[in-house]
């Protein structure tokens, strides 16, 4: 029988003691059971605030202040990213949201707020009038494409930092832009079935759709779990910050997608419409749980359980068949980086984000909420 307390124990334990060693750094994966560390390796990567945001909801359950105090350093050296800005991206909600916005939400810290309101305007520059999208990535990165073009289904989750930012500061701008965003998203990026595009091209000059591409998927019309999981809980997500019951009916579907197609296990393969599988994905897996917990809640009540229900089998198979062992310091095994890369390393992996969701899965069992 699953215990989620027990597990949310084990697994605050385990976070306290990684985090007497990591502190303030930022971590991504283990390697030999050790988190690395990109502080001064790459600063504007995509899952810098993930470390930061555990490290806020391990506080907010054990009341250990080294927590916040090593939040507030990682959170610190973010600000290198920030300043720097050529390197920063779409998915600076994901860096700044669970780590300054945070950190002003539960201890007020002013500075925290000016960093949370320089990445929400950084993240609505990003907006594209015509084609209404939020562009994905750089075109400084040696990279043969024109990321001008892409909108990507992640940006989905850097959303909350938009909502935020009006409501801060009163001023409907940031909303707006993360609510057109999400039309784009309903439009261009759902399939019939639920499943979701990960990539999506666009004419940058008129806003025309011109097609989808696989990205991480197997093929342009797979279903990449992740990019299925990030559907999940974002479209709840904007739902819970509008009330919009298109929206809702969108993540309805995704979610009915996402567990009407899980294997046996309830943890899912890297691409769920791959014609062969080697690698499961336990990030896609806590990613969906915790957004299932936050559609529960919105939608009538005999339709609940089915969600709180897909939630509990999944965080049950993850502690059950996908923990990392006692002297691995992250929290879940079994991610999947990047599965179609050739890159074994990035193929079966821990990672900093499966763990963070993870944790906030379980804490929305036991009554509590996330930081998004």
């Amino acid at each position: 029988m699953f215990d989620s307390q027990k597990t949310l124990k084990l697994s605050l334990d385990k976070v306290t003691k990684t985090a007497c060693r990591v502190q303030g750094r930022i971590p991504y994966r283990t390697i030999d059971g050790r988190f690395n560390d990109l502080t001064d390796l790459d600063i504007a990567w995509w899952t810098n605030g993930f470390w930061p945001g555990l490290l806020w909801l391990a506080h907010g359950q054990t009341q250990d202040n080294r927590l916040a105090e090593w939040a507030k350093q990682s959170e610190v050296h973010l600000d290198r990213a920030l300043l720097d800005h050529f390197g920063l991206h779409h998915d600076v909600g994901f860096m700044w949201h669970i780590s300054s916005v945070a950190c002003y939400k539960l201890d007020g810290n002013k500075e925290s707020l000016r960093r949370g309101m320089m990445a929400a305007s950084v993240l609505a520059s990003r907006f594209n009038l015509a084609g209404h999208y939020i562009r994905a990535w750089n075109s400084d990165w040696g990279q043969k494409f024109e990321h001008t073009k892409w909108a990507i289904i992640d940006c989905l989750m850097n959303l909350p930092l938009l909502y935020w930012a009006s409501e801060e500061l009163k001023d409907p701008r940031f909303r707006q832009i993360a609510i057109a965003h999400t039309e784009t998203v309903m439009k261009h990026f759902i399939y019939p079935d639920g499943s979701s595009r990960h990539i999506v091209e666009f004419d940058p000059d008129s806003g025309a759709f011109v097609r989808s591409h696989g990205g991480q998927g197997y093929a342009d019309d797979s279903a990449w779990s992740r990019g299925c999981a990030w559907l999940v809980h974002g479209m709840a997500l904007a739902a819970r910050y509008t009330g919009r019951s298109d929206f809702l009916a969108a993540a309805e579907l995704a979610a009915r997608y996402f567990l009407d197609n899980l294997p046996e296990d309830h943890v899912p393969w890297a691409d769920f419409k791959a014609p062969t599988n080697q690698y499961k994905d336990s990030s896609a897996a806590a990613i969906t749980a915790s957004g299932l917990l936050t559609l529960a809640p919105l939608v009538p009540a005999q339709r609940k359980d089915f969600y709180v229900d897909g939630a509990k089998n999944i965080l049950s198979s993850l502690a059950d068949n996908y923990m990392a062992p006692d002297d691995d310091e992250a929290l879940l095994a079994h991610g999947c980086a990047a599965y179609h890369m050739g890159d074994a390393a990035q193929q079966d992996t821990s990672l900093i984000y499966g763990d963070y969701f993870f944790v906030e899965a379980l804490i929305k069992l036991q009554g509590g909420q996330g930081l998004f």
